[in-house]
């Protein structure tokens, strides 16, 4: 098979590169596979493509930007050059900008690749219908959240005329088949990045790093954070270090260079910057505790995902889409109320005075991430594409058929 992938990709800013990178990572290395052909936004650096497992040749096509309204010119123009034989979209909503237009006509490619007979699966990410628009920094106008909703649900039925609409959760299959009224969609777990040897449970020496990673400024803020771990700090008296690893998230440039500032007298803060691939697992290794400073959530949590398969203790809040993920997938950790600065406090504090424990939640969470690793969540993807390529064939046979006998 010769499977493209439209994704941003790494050394992209554009949300969900990272998940693009292990997704190539794992689909290179299957014997079903032929050829790779990856159909990226364009950035001033190389693709990163220098993969050390031995697997399936790759090329690259950066034929589009976020936010030209060109995009659907240049990527089916791409399509038709590379001839895939099945197409991949590595999707959310704001995927090809945050302009509506350009949002909407990037979002209408699954679409033209359906009309051209490609196979084609969507990988949706989050749905808006599980969104808090205030909470996770879209609108609090309600006027204006209507009109997001509208919006959303005609982007939506624009995403399910794929041949098949992949998911992370069992609650957007319920949702969109009984709003939208559709059989096309099914859940496909989220996956595990990595799946290290057995982690060791012991901690560098020094001070105990809590650690929280991402994209920063919408629902993800780290004031709560900083200022929870100033009251452990006092309370425990324990040497505590905060590891903010990230950058800003490109709705709120500057960020996290205005709570640098505003905590500059706070002491032992590391502000990482933009995380290399191959920076990742020294992050979470180094880490004590992994903390979730969010105020809403807006899919299932990669970083979760990688927090499990480095065996790490999580700090979570109790809400959403993150509280689903414990009860489906197995995860545990320590939760808290999301706007409590106390709440938040005590939660790491149970972690990082107690030392049992603390292994206890590493022990469960790496257990729950070896349950999905990447490997198995590729070939559940090619064994989609297998089916819809049978059913399409029978399909063409059959108007072939009718026709032939007029």
């Amino acid at each position: 098979m010769k499977l493209a992938i439209v994704t941003a990709y790494p050394p992209s800013k554009v949300t969900l590169n990272e998940y693009a990178y292990h997704l190539v990572k794992s689909f290179r290395q299957s014997k079903k596979v032929t050829e790779l052909v990856l159909l990226t936004d364009e950035t001033p650096e190389g693709k990163d493509i220098n993969f050390t497992e031995n697997g399936c040749k790759i090329t690259v096509k950066e034929c589009w930007k976020f936010n030209s309204y060109k995009n659907i010119i240049n990527v089916t123009k791409a399509i038709n050059e590379t001839k895939p034989d099945s197409v991949l979209f590595n999707l959310q909503f704001m995927k090809f900008g945050d302009k509506k237009v350009a949002a909407a006509l990037g979002l209408a490619l699954p679409l033209i690749c359906k009309i051209k007979r490609i196979p084609t699966i969507v990988l949706l990410h989050n749905i808006l219908e599980q969104v808090d628009l205030e909470s996770a920094g879209f609108t609090s106008n309600k006027i204006a959240q209507k009109i997001y909703n509208f919006i959303g649900t005609s982007l939506t039925k624009l995403i399910l005329k794929a041949d098949l609409v992949a998911v992370t959760m069992d609650k957007y299959v319920t949702t969109l088949q009984e709003k939208y009224k559709v059989d096309n969609v099914k859940m496909i777990p989220h996956g595990t990045f990595e799946i290290p040897a057995e982690p060791s449970h012991t901690l560098p020496e020094g001070a105990l790093k809590i650690m929280t990673f991402g994209k920063f400024g919408t629902y993800k803020k780290v004031e709560n954070m900083i200022e929870a771990v100033e009251k452990v700090r006092k309370s425990s008296g324990l040497d505590l270090e905060i590891v903010i690893a990230g950058t800003d998230n490109p709705n709120v440039p500057g960020y996290l260079k205005s709570v640098q500032e505003k905590y500059k007298n706070v002491p032992q803060i590391t502000f990482t910057g933009y995380v290399e691939e191959n920076q990742v697992e020294t992050i979470f290794n180094e880490s004590a505790v992994v903390v979730f400073p969010y105020t809403s959530t807006t899919g299932s949590s990669g970083v979760l995902h990688q927090a499990g398969s480095y065996g790490k203790a999580v700090v979570m809040p109790n809400l959403g889409d993150l509280a689903t993920l414990i009860k489906d997938e197995g995860y545990r950790g320590e939760f808290f109320e999301p706007e409590s600065v106390a709440s938040l406090a005590n939660a790491i504090e149970a972690i990082v005075t107690n030392n049992q424990h603390r292994i206890q939640l590493e022990v469960a969470n790496y257990k729950a991430a070896t349950a999905y690793p990447m490997e198995r969540i590729t070939n559940m993807y090619l064994n989609e594409f297998e089916s819809i390529s049978t059913k399409n064939q029978k399909v063409y046979d059959s108007e072939f058929s009718k026709t032939s006998t007029i």
